[in-house]
């Protein structure tokens, strides 16, 4: 393990995915807050979402935040690909015949898990809280180690990608993928116009009709809407790699918890795997983690000691989930977080 940037870094080694593929010198970069307590057990696990790194997210975590880091010891593991833990944009020797691995959320986990487990030397975890991707990982902890997690907190996020949720990603895939430097099935240079189409195509999606018509970009500091456009979404992905977008894209495309031998592809199996408390916080007007998914999961959690499906009451869509300037959204988190942590 190797401090960098007031960041950590695990070392797995060469780690065999799910595909069968191995991924040489696979290393886990995460950043911890908090203390500790004797026992062992004040542990809140809290993912990254879809090119975040841990400085995107941490916000939340505060004394009166969403996370207390007063109460608990929160680690932010970086999901694979977003060029903090290993990704095409820094690991060379993970290319293969051109082609970058797929690492799916089992693969994911099942290294954060080691770094709980062997490093961190953690055998109870309180709460998995993520949104969007981070959601996803929730699940998956939740359903793979299910003698290891007491609670998981699902903010707009679900236990596999929904049809209509590819094909969204479809989207936003083609539309960086049209850059002129996509070639042969990589990026020879950092894309310019197609991360600009990827923005705009994606601001469509992460908020909702409603955000639109009533001009809630006004509210966030926006005097019309091609400036919330141009200043919020035009270069909102270029600090990261067009081949770590891709990756993630497909990792996301990939998401379904029973993929695995475990469950042999049945998620009615996966979710009755599940004993923690759950709670699911869809958006209200999420487009592309529809509440729809998530109620149609509760039912299955049949073996889940508590199960509560929350929407958030909010115009922000996907995004009321991340709600750094939403006070009204980020209360609500904040509440049933609380009610959830001291049931």
């Amino acid at each position: 393990m190797t401090e960098t940037d007031h960041y950590a870094t695990f070392d797995a080694g060469d780690v065999q995915l799910v595909s069968g593929q191995v991924f040489p010198t696979m290393k886990l970069a995460y950043k911890t807050y908090g203390s500790l307590n004797a026992a062992r057990d004040n542990v809140i696990v809290y993912p990254t979402s879809f090119s975040a790194q841990h400085v995107d997210t941490h916000w939340l975590i505060a004394p009166d935040g969403v996370l207390d880091p007063e109460r608990y010891f929160i680690v932010i593991p970086n999901l694979f690909g977003n060029g903090l833990s290993s990704s095409p944009s820094n690991s060379p020797d993970a290319w293969s015949d051109g082609r970058y691995p797929l690492v799916t959320y089992h693969d994911a986990v099942a290294v954060q898990h080691r770094l709980l487990v062997e490093h961190l030397q953690v055998e109870r975890i309180e709460l998995v809280y993520g949104w969007s991707m981070g959601g996803m990982q929730a699940y998956h902890w939740a359903a793979l180690y299910p003698d290891m997690v007491e609670r998981v907190a699902v903010v707009c996020g679900s236990a596999r990608c929904a049809p209509f949720n590819h094909v969204f990603l479809e989207g936003v895939k083609a539309a960086i993928q049209a850059d002129p430097a996509y070639q042969n099935g990589r990026f020879v240079t950092q894309p310019t116009v197609g991360m600009r189409a990827m923005g705009r195509v994606y601001a469509g999606w992460a908020l909702s009709h409603a955000f639109y018509r009533e001009e809630a970009w006004r509210g966030l500091g926006y005097v019309s809407c091609e400036d919330f456009l141009t200043r919020s979404w035009d270069g909102a992905f270029a600090r990261r790699a067009g081949d770590d977008l891709l990756a993630q894209i497909a990792t996301w495309q990939n998401g379904d918890v029973s993929a695995c031998a475990r469950f042999g592809g049945d998620l009615t199996k996966a979710l009755a795997a599940i004993t923690a408390r759950v709670l699911l916080m869809p958006g209200a007007t999420d487009s592309y983690f529809q509440p729809s998914d998530n109620a149609d999961e509760l039912p299955l959690l049949v073996n889940a000691r508590s199960s509560e499906l929350a929407p958030i009451p909010s115009i922000y869509g996907h995004r009321a989930g991340n709600p750094i300037h939403i006070p009204a959204d980020r209360a609500f988190l904040r509440q049933k977080v609380e009610e959830l942590l001291t049931s």
